[in-house]
This record gives C-alpha cells, structure tokens and sequence, in this order.
C-alpha cells in the first residue's frame, strides 16, 4: 500500500522541534499518517521510540508549528478526543495508586461498596462514551467475547491478573472508538490465545471502522500481519516511513550469544557467600487450594523445587501464577493456612518473610509498575538487596560495586545516576533485573523479564540467566507466555490451568 494513494494526511508533523530541551530527538521529526495507514513504530530500548508518540500525541508540545491533525470523519478536531494511547504502565493497574503492587500480589485490599468492578469500570467509560445505542452495545457485547472477559465482570479490578487487566485496558480503549489507537506493546502479557483474537479483532477493526493503527514495538517478530508501514526509532532519530517488507530486508542478525566471555566468567566466578543457605528442596506444596470468595484460584496443586532446577512456569491469563508466586515469595497471607514448605522450612513456624525473601532475588511487571519514584538508577538495583520498593538503608561501598557490576552485566554502565523515570521502559527493566541479580540469590523468580526488550537485548538476559545457573546451588522459576523466551537452561516445566 502506497501512502500516496490516499488523500486524507491524518497526521502531519514537519521539521519538528520539541520545546524542552531534555526530551528532544536527535534531529527535527517529519512524519505523516495517511488515511489507510496502520503503523509500527520500532527501534531498540532507548531509542526515543516514547518520545516520537508524545510528540505525536501533544504531550511533548513542539516549537513554532504544532502537529496538524485531520480526524474526519469524527466530528471533534481535538487530539485528546481522537488519539488514545495505551502505555506501558497503562497496562498493569489502576491510575497511580503505589498500593497496587501488594493489592494485586496480596489479594488483601480493603473492599466496600465504592470497590470498582471490571463491569461497573466498562459502564463507567461506557457513559462517558456518549450515545447508548443499539450498534455500540453490540460492539462492547463482542469485545466482552472476544478477551473472554464475560465471566470476569463481577472481579474486583485490583484482582485482576496482569494479563486481565491488559484486556481491560484494551477494552476501554477500543469502546471509545477513537480515530488513531496507539499502544505500546499490545501482545506481550497475553497469553497465546488471546494474542491470536488480538490480531485478528484489530485486523477487522483497521479494515470495518474508521481506525488508524500504531502499535509501538521493540522486536521486528512482534509487528502483526496489519501493519502496513514501519517507522525505525534509533539512536534519537526519527526515521521515514517505510513497508515493512523493505524494513525487515535492512534488519541486522541478532548474534547467536551477546554477553561475552569475560563477563561470563565474572557471573561464574563471583564469590559464595558464606551464610548460603542451599536448602535441599527450595518448595514444597501439597494440595494447595487457594480461594477468594466463591473463585477458586488454584485447587489441589502438588509442587516441588528441588536445588538447583530451573523451572518454566506457564498458564493462560488469570491461571493463578502471579498468586502462586505470591506464596513463595511470602507475600500472601494464605500461605499461612496451607501445607508449603520453604527452603526446608515448614511455612508458619516461625519464620518472618524476610527470612525467606532474603534468599529470592524477583521481578515482574506489577513490581515494575510499582516504581513511581524518580531516583538514580542505582539505587534501584540497590533496593534489590534490602529487598524493598524505596531505598530505606544505605548501602556500603561494597554493595554499590555489585550494584555497578549488574548494571554494567546488563548493558547500563554510565546510567548509574540517570533517573528511573527517564529511562525507557525497556532500559527500566534492565534496572529491575539488575536488582534480582544483585544479590546473588540462591532462587531466581522472573516473572516475564523480558517484556518491552529489543533481540539484541532479549539474547543478552537469556545469556545472563544461563550463565547464573551454571553457579552452584541456584535455582530458577521463569513465567513467559512465549515459548521462545525460555533460555536452555531450563530442564523442568509446570502449566496452571484457568478455572471457570
């Protein structure tokens, strides 16, 4: 398809120059999108992929000419009615309430009658949406079908799974009918099936409605088959338009391995600790039944971890691996009333969480959402080993070299002060792995470490978690939705199942 086919430019942005200087491009922007046009914005973690869409949306206003829109034929001219962008932190929780993290883990928050629904959240928007009418409840009735998210709508939205709550998100986003959808990442978080309908609902809406799409990815795998044009972000410079046929003809091989020998050998070769604890079985569940109210969660689950195997984790959205996890990372209060044993030790015998966080190094996308404080980097990955949100106590020299030492492992050397928030969130993951590593755990637990990363990027975690688990005594728990993203070193597998 040829942009100069189609007569409506719905955007247009020329020789553009953003007012603040600390969130300019590294030349002026030219860009345009044509009616017909679905988009992919792509390039590698950093490269200023987020602030191209913010200047897009008018977030980040630009010098002299502002960005020209055309949205016929919707009424309203305004960017704010026509343009919705889903973003990353979009996708795992409410609006900005730090709480969420424990809430989603801990399934504990206090509930009354002002507790939104995932329904009563859908009505909301619906109302705000305007007209009541025949064909857009028919719309919001198939979209409910589509994410299967029927069954859900009495669910308690800090319940959700983040999985679920990324359907939620998509949901409200589609049922406004905007005329341009931005979203960052639109598949990762979901589950293979939910992928696929994904793909296949935006391919009809790009084609039956009035609907320009941009999703903004990381890898080139990840650019679905309605996407007409790619825009490579690198190195803060916006580049032209292209098909994607000819984008992915210039695209580079990933090298078969990207950490390099020397830093193997640094993650092999670093120090034991004296006080490992190397328990002979790291978990230990019999008959597991976890409830909340009349929805079961998980029922009869038998799991054991063994020193030093490296397990995959996997199950549909809202399968109960987050919760799961919750309980061996001692953070959900049932596990109180349940047979679990942690590092040989009986859960509720005396132990405080702390005893067992101490030996978990962990990340997820709740966790990463959870960070709203804009502190240097390196305090971050220092946080990991107090095993806290915030940096409460500060670290001796010692510990900053080991917190410099993963950063520079993951690609992040000369970031240390660089604040978090003004990392991309790809290179704010990289941080929050660092923060897992760093202390050296004897159980790793990433739930979906590599969300938002580019290959090169993607290849180097994977080498890092294989090379870890080559020390001694380290055992591993990986959840990913993608087959390919389980590094080789994984030798054991458990799938949860979703109850009805």
């Amino acid at each position: 398809m040829n942009h100069r086919e189609h007569t409506q430019r719905i955007i247009n942005i020329s020789k553009a120059v953003v007012r603040k200087p600390e969130w300019r491009m590294a030349r002026p922007v030219d860009f345009s999108l044509y009616d017909g046009e679905h988009i992919a914005v792509v390039g590698p973690n950093g490269g200023g992929k987020s602030m191209f869409v913010d200047m897009i949306t008018g977030s980040h206003p630009t010098l002299m000419q502002d960005p020209e829109y055309d949205f016929s034929p919707k009424s309203s001219r305004l960017a704010c009615d026509n343009i919705r962008h889903i973003t990353f932190r979009d996708m795992y929780g409410g609006d900005s309430d730090r709480t969420y993290y424990l809430q989603q883990r801990w399934n504990q928050a206090e509930i009354d009658e002002n507790t939104p629904t995932v329904g009563s959240i859908v009505e909301r928007e619906y109302a705000i949406c305007g007209a009541d009418t025949a064909e857009r409840r028919t719309f919001v009735e198939h979209l409910y079908d589509l994410f299967a998210m029927r069954s859900l709508l009495d669910k308690y939205v800090i319940y959700l799974s983040s999985g679920e709550m990324r359907k939620l998100r998509l949901i409200r986003a589609l049922m406004t009918e905007p005329r341009v959808l931005i979203i960052d990442n639109p598949f990762i978080g979901l589950d293979a099936a939910t992928r696929v309908r994904l793909a296949e609902l935006l391919d009809t809406l790009s084609h039956e409605r009035a609907l320009q799409l941009m999703i903004v990815v990381s890898r080139a795998d990840d650019i679905p088959a309605f996407i007409t044009h790619v825009v490579e972000v690198k190195d803060m410079i916006v580049g032209r338009k292209m098909t994607v046929d000819e984008y992915k003809a210039t695209l580079p091989t990933t090298p078969e391995h990207v950490l390099s020998d020397e830093e193997s050998l640094d993650i092999i070769n670093l120090p034991y600790k004296n006080d490992d604890y190397n328990a002979e079985t790291v978990i230990d569940m019999h008959d597991l039944c976890i409830r909340y109210g009349e929805r079961i969660i998980l029922e009869n689950l038998n799991w054991t971890v063994r020193n030093g195997e490296h397990w995959a984790l996997s199950g549909p959205n809202g399968s109960g691996k987050s919760t799961l996890l919750s309980l061996v990372c001692a953070d959900n209060p049932q596990g109180y009333a349940c047979d679990i044993t942690l590092f040989d030790r009986r859960r509720g015998s005396g132990e405080s969480i702390w005893d067992i966080k101490k030996h978990i190094g962990y990340v997820s996308p709740e966790l990463h959402r959870s960070y709203h404080r804009d502190i240097p980097a390196i305090k971050i990955v220092a946080s990991g080993l107090k095993d806290s949100v915030g940096l409460y106590v500060r670290p001796d020299s010692e510990e900053y070299s080991a917190c410099r030492r993963w950063m520079s492992i993951f690609g992040l050397g000369g970031m240390e002060d660089t604040s978090f928030l003004k990392l991309s969130s790809g290179e704010q993951r990289l941080v929050l792995l660092a923060r897992a590593f760093v202390k050296d755990p004897e159980l790793l637990i990433l739930d979906e470490p590599l969300h938002g990363l580019d290959d090169r990027n993607n290849q180097l975690v994977k080498d890092v978690i294989n090379t870890f688990c080559r020390r001694r005594n380290k055992t591993l728990i990986m959840v990913s939705h993608y087959r390919e993203d389980f590094p080789e070193c994984i030798d054991k597998s458990i799938i949860l199942k979703k109850h009805v």
